[in-house]
């Protein structure tokens, strides 16, 4: 694996956006692209993104939020509507710098975070980057055992480390030798907040109609939805399956698909070279 330029200095802010303050930083200059983070225990815009933030503002302006309940940004997530309320806060953001528009890119939580907002307000995303997105077939199966993992950890006997390491190396990426003991410590210090702990932004729907909304193949504006779309998917996805990748091609009429080879749930830090440069070329129109 090619040695990953370090995340470089960010201006960091925190945002008033309807009564939650929401934490961003923001480096390099061009055409805006918010990065999206998954909702995996103790995750947070910049360590998600760890790999792609340098080589992402060598060309553009690379903006990343802690999304509601996670990071520095207010804790707690309307649970009746929780993708409705992510894309709202993150529109928000939009508001609050004065972008009219942005591309998108979306791991996981963040991609269902993104694909909700460009379905309610497609005229705000100019280009999408979906990785392994939740919400897509997700009423049609039984939870993977990556998703009942990632949904317990604050069940039962509560966090801890090893409920956590667990996650990771078994259910998050493909190669679990890869990922070092440092990230696993940042990521359960930052999960045991008492703060995330009191309310867990992400949790199982607690109504029928709740997890309706969380399944986007069931909303008839995919089919519709104007906004030029790359998806990319570990093939060894064990959070979210990887036949969401067809679904999503069949549905969204601009969608390119990318299904990555001995790769799990977290692409774009497994494989970052090859996310890097698909995601750069895809987002600046070099299909």
């Amino acid at each position: 694996m090619t040695a990953h330029r370090q995340p470089p200095s960010m201006h960091e802010s925190l945002l008033d956006v309807a009564g939650k303050k929401i934490f961003v930083a923001e480096t390099g200059e061009g055409p805006p692209v918010l990065l999206l983070h998954g909702g995996g225990p103790g995750a947070s815009g910049v360590s998600n993104y760890s790999r792609n933030i340098a080589e992402l503002a060598k060309e553009y302006r690379v903006v990343v939020p802690d999304l509601p309940g996670y990071g520095r940004s207010t804790k707690g997530v309307d649970r009746s509507d929780p993708f409705g309320h992510l894309a709202d806060h993150i529109r928000g953001v939009l508001d609050r710098l004065g972008l009219d528009r942005a591309h998108l890119v979306g791991n996981s939580y963040g991609g269902a975070c993104a694909l909700r907002l460009a379905l309610d307000t497609p005229d705000r995303v100019d280009r999408m980057v979906l990785m392994g997105p939740g919400g897509i077939g997700t009423t049609r199966a039984l939870p993977t055992p990556g998703l009942n993992s990632l949904l317990g950890y604050y069940t039962g006997e509560g966090p801890s480390r090893l409920k956590l390491e667990k996650f990771i190396r078994t259910h998050l990426v493909f190669n679990a030798a890869e990922v070092p003991d440092s990230v696993i410590d940042s990521r359960y210090r930052d999960s045991i907040d008492p703060e995330v702990v009191a309310a867990p932004p992400l949790t199982r729907p607690k109504s029928l109609r709740a997890l309706w909304k969380t399944d986007f193949t069931r909303d008839r504006r995919l089919a519709r939805l104007p906004v030029s779309t790359l998806v990319l998917w570990g093939a060894a996805d064990k959070v979210n399956r990887p036949a969401g990748a067809l679904m999503l091609a069949d549905r969204l009429p601009d969608c390119d698909l990318y299904l990555v080879a001995n790769t799990g749930h977290w692409v774009q830090w497994e494989r970052a070279d090859l996310f890097n440069g698909l995601c750069a070329d895809f987002l600046a129109g070099r299909r």
